[in-house]
């Protein structure tokens, strides 16, 4: 889905402004998933004060920079390039959550992260004839990377709230990073779109940022950021494909040399497999979850343990060996 948006949000920008468009796209993400959770009645959700400081963090770096970013660079850029340049964002992501945030890797990972990078490197280096506008210039360039970065430190943060409900995570994200383009877009002197653009902009927002965005919670708390990210970096690649039928964009060498680069590192993190003996330290939190190897407390009733729940539960101290990854009942150091 989010793939999916970059040809698409190509289209609508030859009508409305980058500014207005990012912001459309967050305030369909929040306004879809917060009729979403009325509809289905969900609960409320409360946060300690330390998570709303990662939440405003997250809401800044990803719902306000990031798409403005990406709309700016995408306006002078093809839509496939801009589709794979963004694997950068798996690598911003992955890097800042090894050295800053501790999460571990191995020599495969690193790997197929140099791979992405070059990837990366050869599809943003300008032509020949270098201008400062369009696609001959540096700068449409380096501000998808920027986006890419603000991602990156957004998918950090978010990793740090990702027990929490991904409904409500993303529908916090899209009403607030929406609501605050919009009073600058307006500031800015953005003209209103029409009805069919407005339309369009708030259903793409609420598939390719509201629910993939869902997706992509569930992930952070399953498999770790690093991984996580790696593997959203399949994304571009349905974007760079469906944009050479959609906007006639063309098959260049250049295209070809950096998908190839970045499928190869995609498919190193795939196949990477971790495990050996570590220890669960004491942890009590809420959290959706199933009964598995690290939930055997009890219950009432057969009937509650058998399904997939949520409460407030603990976590013994547990030694054990198994194939894993850095989830987040394995955050322990190596």
């Amino acid at each position: 889905m989010f793939g999916a948006s970059v040809p698409l949000a190509k289209e609508l920008l030859a009508t409305l402004s980058p500014w207005l468009l990012a912001d459309l796209l967050y305030l369909g993400s929040g306004l879809g998933l917060t009729a979403f959770r009325r509809f289905r009645k969900f609960p409320p959700v409360r946060l300690v004060p330390v998570e709303r400081g990662w939440l405003a963090a997250a809401i800044f770096c990803g719902g306000c920079v990031g798409p403005v970013l990406l709309m700016v660079g995408l306006s002078a850029m093809p839509a496939s390039k801009v589709s794979l340049l963004l694997n950068a964002e798996g690598v911003f992501t992955a890097l800042l959550s090894w050295f800053v945030f501790r999460e571990n890797f191995n020599h495969q990972i690193a790997l197929g992260m140099t791979a992405i990078v070059a990837g990366a490197v050869i599809l943003s280096w300008p032509g020949n004839h270098a201008n400062t506008t369009g696609e001959g210039s540096y700068w449409p360039a380096v501000a998808v990377l920027g986006a890419c970065f603000a991602w990156a430190l957004d998918n950090n943060f978010t990793r740090k709230l990702s027990l929490t409900d991904a409904t409500w995570l993303a529908s916090i994200k899209g009403l607030s990073a929406g609501t605050i383009n919009l009073v600058i877009a307006v500031f800015l002197g953005a003209s209103p779109p029409k009805v069919p653009q407005l339309a369009g902009a708030l259903a793409l927002g609420c598939f390719a940022y509201g629910v993939s965005l869902v997706l992509f919670v569930v992930a952070l708390r399953n498999l770790g950021t690093a991984r996580t990210g790696s593997y959203f970096s399949l994304a571009p690649f349905f974007g760079a494909l469906l944009a050479i039928p959609l906007l006639g964009e063309s098959v260049t060498n250049r295209l070809l040399i950096a998908g190839a680069l970045m499928l190869l590192g995609v498919w190193l993190h795939l196949t990477e497999r971790h495990g050996h003996m570590h220890t669960h330290e004491f942890m009590a939190h809420t959290h959706d979850h199933e009964h598995d190897e690290h939930h055997l407390h009890q219950h009432q009733s057969d009937t509650q343990a058998a399904i997939r729940h949520s409460h407030w539960h603990q976590h013994p101290a547990l030694t054990h060996t198994h194939t894993h990854v850095p989830d987040a009942h394995h955050r322990h150091d190596h």
